[in-house]
């Protein structure tokens, strides 16, 4: 097993994804979206969290009516920032991309919240539809800038992959800096498997006995340039109280050819993978929400293709879960990793 070429969710072509943020003027906040390839991607979710914020969802379920979904979108903002999605789906609308009805289209577009209200100082600013428009141009155009002016926003998954961006902007994990984390496994096979994770996790994110990232643990051969901190560093790690709020949402992908159920599935085992990374993970204050997309590149799977791709989504949400946090940007009251833990970064 390998990374892809980026080791994002890019790696599963089709997929495309663009962030948007907002940084000052009370903002802390922002959206990310994945776009399916042209008609479209099959897609399944498992919400495992007991506050979630979601939109969608339920036309997901195998036994509806609609088999794809044309964007996924991520956001801050919580229930809030589910408006982020009507910008999405009107840049969708007006390209003619979507669910075919007498009239035109309505594109399917799924979506999740995190709990990052108030973080940027005012409590009501919050994604809105200009923000998920400006995540979905993003996408389209992979422009290498990322913005932090208040108002702007711009972003592409080829120039940065990992951090405090998009719906990951205000993100905190257990304390520390969160973010955006992606990770893929390209498999023995060839199939694809990839992951994106937004981690704004109540829990901790770190191992209780040592202090390393547990997500860490699950990576590919030089994929962590870390170690485990000095143990004096991590005896004097003592968080804040965290926030009554949270939740890690996310989407695992693959071009493996997927039927509605099996990607619900695949959404089911990646939770196995944010556990692992996440302690607690799943709890009556997180929201947590992970959606499954199949670009159906791939002809339907044997029975141990199948298992291997099952297998290879928990590792890789994991994975995502490590970088979110590794490459987060430390602030007030929410420090980075690295920041905390020096001792943690592998020496030269």
């Amino acid at each position: 097993m390998r990374p892809g070429p980026t080791n994002s969710l890019a790696d599963v072509a089709g997929l495309r994804v663009g962030h948007a943020q907002r940084v000052g003027d009370g903002y802390r906040t922002g959206v990310s979206v994945v776009l399916a390839p042209p008609g479209g991607a099959v897609a399944g979710v498992d919400v495992r969290g007991a506050a979630p914020g979601t939109r969608e969802t339920e036309l997901l379920d195998p036994r509806n009516l609609v088999e794809r979904v044309h964007a996924i979108v991520l956001t801050g903002g919580s229930a809030y920032g589910l408006s982020a999605a009507c910008g999405v789906m009107e840049r969708l609308a007006d390209a003619g991309v979507g669910f075919p009805v007498a009239e035109g289209v309505v594109p399917i577009v799924p979506s999740a919240v995190i709990y990052d209200l108030g973080r940027g100082g005012r409590f009501r600013a919050t994604p809105d539809g200009a923000l998920g428009a400006a995540a979905y141009d993003a996408a389209l155009a992979s422009s290498p800038e990322i913005s932090e002016t208040p108002g702007d926003s711009a972003g592409a998954v080829a120039a940065v992959l990992n951090g405090s961006i998009g719906a990951g902007t205000g993100a905190i994990a257990g304390g520390l800096a969160g973010g955006i984390g992606t990770a893929s496994a390209v498999l023995p096979s060839g199939i694809t498997v990839a992951a994106l994770a937004v981690v704004n996790a109540v829990g901790s994110v770190l191992d209780p006995g040592s202090g390393l990232l547990s997500g860490t643990r699950y990576g590919l051969p030089g994929e962590f340039d870390v170690r485990e901190p000095d143990h004096d560093e991590f005896a004097r790690w003592h968080p804040d109280k965290a926030p009554s709020f949270n939740t890690t949402i996310g989407v695992v992908a693959t071009d493996l050819t997927l039927s509605k159920a099996q990607c619900g599935k695949l959404a089911g085992v990646a939770h196995d993978g944010l556990a692992r990374a996440i302690r607690p993970a799943h709890t009556m204050v997180d929201g947590d929400t992970i959606f499954a997309m199949s670009t159906c590149d791939r002809p339907g799977p044997e029975d141990t293709e199948l298992h291997d791709v099952l297998a290879a989504a928990a590792d890789v949400f994991s994975r995502a879960v490590a970088h979110a946090v590794l490459h987060a940007t430390g602030r007030q009251g929410a420090p980075a990793y690295l920041d905390v833990f020096p001792s943690a970064r592998k020496q030269a």
